[in-house]
């Protein structure tokens, strides 16, 4: 690790542990890519190495910490349930002026997955690979970047906490009327008040670092938009603290794309998990990283699981036998973990929807350069601000986001995100040579909703002046992927896994391809928190 690079907490085992035994040691032999929980090269150098195997018994077992994952455990724990949280990642503790995170400046080992370069392309950077917390999965004409960290993506997202309208979320998701009045009424005011959301207050909005945000609300409306503050899960105050001077700039810098070093980020670890962790029945174990889900001749769900250090090597192997297991490991981490069960049968009888209905969000990153406005440098953040046009055949959102890399010349330039509802064209097929599955994106999906947002960014430019840089155009990519488990093909709208009891989905998998406009995080955390109340109502004490 970086000398400048703090060292995570690595907590023990909490209260409630299951029951443990120790088999033996066993040689690690094929045993294939993580699911979606872990890849990379640091593995094979393990595989003759010899580890103890342990054997473990437990009620409740939530794959991911994530804001799928992180309302599950919380709720369970509140239910009395005795549960295990089993995430890949490290824990990264914050506060004012932490070095947690590498910044954008200093790329480092702190920033991937179990790689040896940085995730971001165009960011230089070679190192030896480290449990980091960005993790990038290349697919078939789609790469995806997903988090991996006590928290999932909460860490690293810009935190834009967006509820869709009922016409938006219906045309997403395949679910009845009566659902998204629960959701409005309940599950969406519940994850704001978890999270304490709040939008940019007008004396920060006014300062010099948010000059662009102030460029994006002058030139939108004129390009046919109707502008909002965009809901944000931040403390102002270390805000604040930064424009005064008192800590070093990273929110002030949207330098955030690694994790927020000065705290005040309401992420899923510092707010679901936290108040999971203290119902003492909620025991989160890092650096646990799933390979395979099974089933045994009793119909229990078997989970083997490494347990990794922070270069990857494998220091146990773990078989652990659940009455129930919560599948939130995010889109490709639930969706490789199902597929591999699928293809190799070690869960008879899945259903065949699995590995399909996966779409990207419609997300697409434009550089807006040379514009007339001058939007300043630095350029604070989070993403503070956004646009969307009424009556869109397609609705979509356009959000401004602070660039924390300007370039040197000072050539003026801001960054613009589009993203909106798609088809769920994505598929995921089993490869056994990786013992691994592979998404294969069909651009068909988004085609329609891309041509919408560039004609959005080409308004922009007729009347603000400059240039759009379409980043995505020859590397598609995506922050938000969604699907690979659908509901009503694969789970019910509850999450429950068609056909089989005491299995699980609730996390952005279940999502086919695109969350009403809207950027992900909000919308999987109110369903998780309204799945959650069916299921403890009609399966506790009966599944699990």
């Amino acid at each position: 690790m970086p000398d400048n690079a703090s060292t995570p907490h690595h907590p023990g085992p909490g209260p409630g542990v299951g029951r443990r035994k120790v088999l033996g040691a066993a040689a690690l032999g094929g045993f294939g890519l993580a699911a979606g929980l872990g890849t990379g090269t640091a593995h094979a150098a393990t595989r003759r190495t010899r580890v103890p195997v342990t054997e473990q018994r437990e009620r409740a077992v939530v794959i991911g910490s994530g804001f799928g994952g992180g309302v599950t455990a919380l709720r369970l724990g509140l239910a009395g349930v005795r549960t295990l949280v089993l995430e890949r990642g490290l824990r990264w503790p914050t506060g004012p002026n932490a070095t947690t995170f590498c910044r954008m400046a200093n790329v480092d080992r702190r920033s991937s997955w179990l790689t040896d370069h940085s995730p971001i392309p165009g960011v230089p950077g070679t190192w030896k690979p480290y449990t980091g917390v960005l993790e990038t999965v290349e697919g078939q004409g789609m790469t995806i970047n997903c988090g991996s960290a006590v928290g999932g993506g909460s860490l690293t997202y810009h935190g834009m906490t967006l509820q869709p309208t009922e016409a938006a979320f219906a045309a997403s998701m395949p679910m009845i009327a009566d659902d998204y009045d629960a959701l409005d009424r309940y599950a969406y005011p519940t994850v704001a008040r978890m999270l304490r959301i709040t939008t940019v207050p007008d004396d920060v909005l006014a300062t010099d670092p948010y000059r662009s945000s102030r460029l994006f609300l002058d030139v939108a409306p004129k390009a046919g938009m109707e502008t909002f503050k965009v809901p944000l899960p931040v403390d102002w105050n270390f805000v604040r603290g930064e424009l005064q001077g008192r800590y070093q700039p990273t929110y002030t810098t949207s330098d955030l794309t690694f994790g927020v070093n000065n705290g005040g980020k309401h992420s899923i670890d510092v707010t679901y998990l936290a108040a999971a962790e203290a119902t003492r029945r909620v025991r989160v174990e890092p650096l646990h990283v799933v390979r395979d889900l099974t089933m045994d001749a009793l119909k229990r769900w078997v989970l083997h699981v490494d347990r990794i250090d922070t270069d990857g090597v494998v220091q146990e192997r773990k078989r652990i036998t659940a009455d129930a297991v919560f599948l939130n490991a995010g889109s490709p981490g639930t969706t490789r973990l199902m597929v591999k069960a699928r293809a190799k049968n070690l869960v008879p009888d899945l259903p065949d929807a699995i590995g399909t209905q996966w779409g990207n969000n419609g997300d697409r990153i434009f550089a807006w350069v040379q514009m007339n406005g001058d939007p300043g440098r630095p350029q604070g953040g989070p993403a503070c601000v956004g646009g969307r046009v009424a009556g869109s055949p397609i609705p979509y959102t356009i959000i401004h986001a602070g660039s924390p890399m300007l370039p040197p010349d000072g050539t003026r330039m801001m960054t613009v995100v589009g993203f909106g509802i798609v088809k769920a064209t994505g598929t995921w097929a089993y490869d056994a040579s990786a013992d691994d599955a592979r998404l294969t994106w069909n651009p068909a999906g988004d085609a329609d909703l891309q041509a919408l947002i560039k004609q959005r960014m080409d308004e922009m430019v007729r009347v603000g002046g400059g240039m759009m840089i379409d980043r995505d155009a020859q590397v598609p990519s995506t922050w938000h992927a969604l699907g690979g488990v659908p509901m009503g093909g694969a789970v019910d709208r509850h999450g429950r896994v068609l056909g089989h009891r005491g299995l699980y989905v609730l996390d952005g998998a279940r999502i086919p391809g695109s969350t009403g406009a809207c950027n992900p995080s909000m919308t999987i955390a109110a369903l998780a928190e309204h799945s959650m109340a069916a299921i403890l109502r009609q399966d506790l004490g009966g599944v699990f």
